[in-house]
């Protein structure tokens, strides 16, 4: 719509590299990043968790829930880091591991045991990172 000046009021549309939401250079390389380290832990942890690491297999023991809950959680680590690294699904890959570090931080604290802390970290690098990717 054209104002009484004769300036448009309407936005430009967007363009294909303008649909994420634009950052300066020194905040995209440090969203990027911190990207790239919580996808390269995720991945680590989701492949031992696949692989059957003896640690992980406790753990699970522990938790009563089966060994079926392992490789589902493997599964959704795996998928959520390599999800991390495309700038398009980093948004949906971040929002997948919420939840799933929520059940971290609640089974650390009632059920195994130990240092909730490190699963409370990614939790909140989860957060930041599907703030800073959602759709606009």
């Amino acid at each position: 719509m054209t104002t009484l000046a004769g300036y448009s009021d309407a936005r430009p549309p967007l363009r294909t590299k303008d649909a994420l939401r634009p950052l300066g250079r020194p905040a995209a390389i440090a969203l990027w990043c911190v990207q790239a380290a919580v996808a390269a832990l995720f991945l680590v942890a989701g492949t031992s968790k696949l692989a059957g690491a003896a640690a992980m297999v406790q753990t699970f023991d522990a938790i009563g829930l089966g060994q079926w809950f392992r490789y589902l959680t493997g599964g959704i680590e795996v998928v959520s880091a390599v999800l991390l690294l495309a700038p398009r699904l980093a948004f949906f890959g971040a929002i997948v591991l919420i939840p799933t570090m929520i059940g971290a931080i609640i089974t650390h604290v009632f059920v195994v045991g130990g240092n909730p802390f490190p699963a409370a970290v990614l939790l909140l690098a989860a957060v930041g990172i599907a703030w800073a990717r959602r759709p606009q």
